[in-house]
């Protein structure tokens, strides 16, 4: 019988050094996702990377070795020796796994309780396991458990009123450093989700000029245009560091987008005017080394935690309500994987009685004369019709015995009675 199994490491159990050098693109995580499907040890499996985790949810026969495997494709795959990362991991066998599953999609194991990412970012790794047929049966029940459990946790409570998240926190950094951002300048470097909320941010707290940088050139000048921004090209990020007084950056580069020499360039002409950046991307878009400079301060994701505490402090009473609904989901889940157990015994003894009902019906046509074939119909359909009510109060009393922890029992009674191990 497969059981579900989920290894990783997250922004609670690893520094984000260790995050960085473990994180997937989108083109790494479908090859990685197809060197864990390759090894025996892995029956189905689907990869999460997000800036803040990375994980590996499985289905296997023998949990430890496809947690074995787990690590050793992962190793392999980003180079690096298991010890490096090894100690950061954590590991959640069955239900465990189910409620950490349910959890992180519901946004409660994130750095900021609530946040809508997440949940899409589950969806995206589920898609591509399912696209690559990495999943099966299994996990595949256990991800649309998962979304409608963070779908109930998204409508039944408030965790997700006025939703905070990394941007979000990014800009309370920014206030608290400046005092007020009003008529400061303002880039962002990358365009996606998290900047379009960066900017949502910013026009609340009537920020001066707002400056996009991408990549795609015409995304950059799509969400500029958006909040009357203005769009450059990374090209032309070194001129316009010597105007700006904080860089928001969110990327997907693996490498670094900002370095030390390029704002080295640029402090010389700010003549002593302070120059902020807040990093929110795995792996880092900037350069911790810019710390160095004079007056040119780097904050990092992890930098955001003491402003992301402050805003979980009231949303404890609505994530007790959600922690009740992943609870009553996980509960449900195990019901249906319990059932599982109990398929193969259930099978059997309809198909025994099932056989014995065919055999005697067809003695009994065979011996009477002068039926119409509705007459016939008839009577083939009363003997199924004793067949069902015969099995209902076993198939009670075996799903019974498996909600009430007492599944080995009921199943040996079963198979006894019906003699279904002959």
């Amino acid at each position: 019988m497969r059981e579900i199994v989920l290894t990783g490491l997250n922004h609670k159990t690893a520094p984000v050094e260790t995050r960085e050098r473990l994180a997937f693109s989108a083109s790494e995580a479908k090859e990685a996702l197809g060197a864990l499907r390759a090894r025996p040890e892995i029956d189905e499996v689907m990869l999460l990377s997000s800036c803040n985790r990375v994980e590996v949810l499985m289905a296997a026969r023998d949990c430890d070795a496809a947690v074995a495997a787990s690590k050793a494709v992962v190793a392999d795959f980003k180079g690096l020796p298991q010890a490096d990362f090894e100690s950061c991991l954590y590991t959640h066998h069955d239900n465990a796994a189910v409620r950490h599953m349910f959890r992180v999609a519901a946004s409660l194991d994130s750095m900021v309780v609530g946040e809508p990412q997440i949940l899409g970012q589950v969806k995206g790794a589920y898609h591509l396991a399912a696209s690559e047929k990495a999943s099966g049966p299994l996990l595949n029940r256990l991800m649309h458990r998962t979304f409608h459990v963070a779908k109930r946790v998204r409508s039944e409570t408030g965790i997700g009123d006025s939703a905070v998240s990394i941007s979000y926190a990014a800009i309370e950094l920014a206030r608290k450093i400046f005092g007020s951002l009003e008529g400061r300048k303002i880039l962002l470097v990358g365009a996606g989700e998290m900047a379009e909320l960066a900017v949502e941010h910013l026009i609340q707290h009537q920020a001066g000029d707002i400056f996009v940088a991408n990549r795609t050139l015409e995304r950059g000048v799509e969400l500029a245009r958006r909040f009357n921004g203005s769009a450059i090209a990374l090209e032309e990020l070194p001129e316009a560091l010597k105007e700006v007084d904080i860089i928001i950056s969110s990327t997907g580069s693996p490498t670094y987008v900002i370095t030390r020499d390029m704002v080295k360039q640029g402090v010389k002409s700010r003549k002593g005017r302070s120059i902020f950046f807040i990093d929110i991307a795995v792996p880092r878009d900037i350069d911790p080394a810019i710390n160095r400079l004079s007056n040119a301060y780097v904050y990092d994701i992890d930098d955001l935690k003491e402003v992301i505490d402050g805003n979980i402090e009231s949303r404890n009473v609505e994530a007790v309500k959600a922690e009740r609904i992943v609870e009553e989901g996980v509960v449900a889940f195990a019901r249906w994987v319990e059932g599982l157990h109990t398929v193969p015994t259930i099978k059997a003894m309809r198909s025994k009685v099932g056989a014995i009902a065919e055999c005697e019906v067809e003695k009994t046509l065979a011996s009477l004369t002068g039926l119409s074939d509705e007459e016939r119909a008839a009577i083939r359909r009363m003997g199924q019709a004793i067949v069902t009510k015969v099995v209902h109060d076993p198939i009670r009393f075996i799903k019974d015995g498996c909600h009430n922890r007492d599944e080995s029992r009921a199943l040996s009674y079963a198979r006894s009675i019906f003699n279904l191990d002959e």
